[in-house]
């Protein structure tokens, strides 16, 4: 279940995804040692499509569907590479109802507490 925490400063909710990132990138160095060029090819392919979608979504003179195109592109290669990661499908939470209501009453409450923390500062 998702951990959600008071940041160090005591100004955020932090929900740390780190350990997931980490496994994610673990399979992706184990897929490009099992087969170098297809994921090799893969990783330029997605650079290329993220490249395109970030130029399309500065400039002032690409149409909304050519920028709506762009994202689908860089979403598709997205979804080959994490194709090729097993524990992509990890990546995602899926709570049940009490977990997701767990959740709820846990932000909620680091919440309140960060802002009365932070309304108790600004009076003094």
């Amino acid at each position: 279940m998702i951990s959600a925490q008071v940041t160090v400063d005591g100004q955020a909710v932090r929900l740390p995804l780190g350990s997931r990132v980490a496994a994610l990138l673990d399979d992706l160095a184990l897929s490009y040692t099992a087969d170098p060029d297809t994921v090799g090819r893969l990783l330029n392919a997605h650079a290329a499509r993220v490249l395109r979608h970030d130029f399309a979504q500065v400039s002032e003179d690409v149409p909304d569907h050519v920028r709506a195109m762009r994202a689908a592109e860089a979403d598709g290669t997205r979804e080959a590479l994490l194709d090729e990661c097993p524990s992509a499908d990890r990546l995602d939470d899926v709570l049940t109802p009490d977990e997701s209501i767990t959740l709820a009453g846990r932000l909620t409450r680091l919440a309140a507490t960060i802002r009365n923390a932070t309304t108790r500062s600004a009076r003094q």
